[in-house]
């Protein structure tokens, strides 16, 4: 199974951020799943990337021609694909990708991620969308995912298309990873 990551090109002020995208490249790589994800070697997106080719995984990267000055590209992937924009990113990170969680990260992590979990909502693909609440970072982003549906602007029973992880060992219950 292909599993796009979804995270920070920063590292985050808690060091448990670190250890989280630590132990998901681990755990990926040791379950012979292959690692799709944005292609820097920053961040939590070179821990979980480094993480999973230590423990012998292949890594897919994918990087828009705009970040190269943002974000440096990871140069020991398995594959690393350059794409003209953002757009052609995340339509590669879905073609190439089964499942798609993601770790704590900022806008740019949470557009990725809107996209994916909306794709799943109308039906454009019924692949697994999942959060990573580790240390209760996504913990007001779900509470107002829950009020949007209370509000009636999600249609009852679309928020439990969404997986909530708060550790790897619930990735296989939970998402079938």
């Amino acid at each position: 199974m292909n599993v796009c990551v979804f995270c920070g090109s920063r590292e985050g002020e808690k060091p448990v951020f670190m250890e989280a995208a630590r132990d998901l490249g681990k755990y990926l790589a040791e379950n012979s799943h292959t690692l799709v994800y944005g292609g820097a070697n920053v961040g939590l997106m070179g821990a979980v990337a480094d993480s999973h080719l230590k423990h012998g995984g292949e890594v897919i990267g994918i990087m828009p021609e705009v970040l190269k000055h943002y974000e440096v590209a990871h140069e020991a992937l398995t594959e690393l694909h350059w794409v003209k924009d953002m757009h052609e990113r995340k339509a590669m990170m879905e073609k190439k990708s089964d499942a798609f969680i993601s770790l704590p990260g900022g806008v740019g992590t949470l557009e990725e991620f809107f996209e994916q979990f909306t794709w799943n909502q109308i039906g454009v693909h019924t692949k697994p969308v999942g959060l990573y609440n580790v240390d209760s970072y996504y913990e007001l982003l779900i509470q107002f995912m829950q009020n949007v549906e209370r509000s009636g602007f999600l249609r009852e029973g679309d928020i439990q298309k969404l997986s909530i992880i708060e550790s790897v060992s619930e990735l296989k219950e939970k998402m079938g990873i």
